[in-house]
């Protein structure tokens, strides 16, 4: 699909309905303090594109599931991804639904009682996102194994060339030469060595 696999193309749709429904929740209490009715339409219109995007978001992730290598911690994180992803889902839709059926009716009570609803969706968003991103950098999910075997052969490699580095010292000269021989201080008493011994001034 247009060059995109379903993993990648799950990435690419999680982000925008995230930040809408943010928004959204964020102008819902703007207009509740100020009582602005710019603040209440941008609101009722972030949370209408934040659902549907969330939506999109949640389908290409089912459906990313059944393309991802995964074992069994995986799948026990995927598999609360998925449910939490579905109950958020299922919490702005209707907050959606709720305001294009009443937006033009609602009273002070009721606009108030949308709002908390929105506080609680928005947690459980967050919540959300925390096991998603779980799934990538606590267990590489959606990397291919041999990609990251490979990633992994690198980084070792890299690493012991790292430590090689740091065990030549720049300031020691690895070029001047090891002394043939030693001299002794004045007043040592005559001694012999053994063959093979250096020569060296006594």
């Amino acid at each position: 699909m247009l060059g995109y696999d379903w993993p990648r193309l799950h990435a690419a749709l999680n982000d925008l309905p995230t930040a809408l429904l943010l928004v959204a929740v964020l102008f819902d209490l703007a207009a509740l303090a100020t009582k602005r009715e710019g603040f209440r339409l941008v609101s009722f219109w972030t949370l209408a594109l934040g659902a549907v995007g969330g939506a999109a978001a949640v389908i290409s992730g089912l459906q990313a599931e059944d393309h991802i290598e995964h074992g069994e911690a995986v799948h026990r994180v995927m598999e609360t991804h998925e449910k939490l992803a579905l109950i958020t889902l299922g919490v702005f839709a209707v907050l959606a639904l709720w305001r294009i059926v009443r937006e033009r009716r609602m009273g002070q009570g009721e606009r108030l009682l949308v709002t908390l609803f929105s506080l609680g969706g928005l947690g459980i968003l967050f919540v959300t996102a925390n096991y998603g991103g779980r799934l990538i950098f606590e267990h590489a999910a959606a990397i291919p194994s041999r990609v990251l075997q490979a990633e992994l052969h690198e980084r070792t490699e890299g690493h012991e060339h790292a430590r090689g580095e740091q065990a030549e010292s720049p300031m020691r000269d690895t070029t001047a030469p090891a002394p043939a021989g030693h001299v002794d201080p004045p007043g040592t008493p005559p001694h012999t060595h053994p063959s093979g011994t250096p020569p060296h001034k006594d």
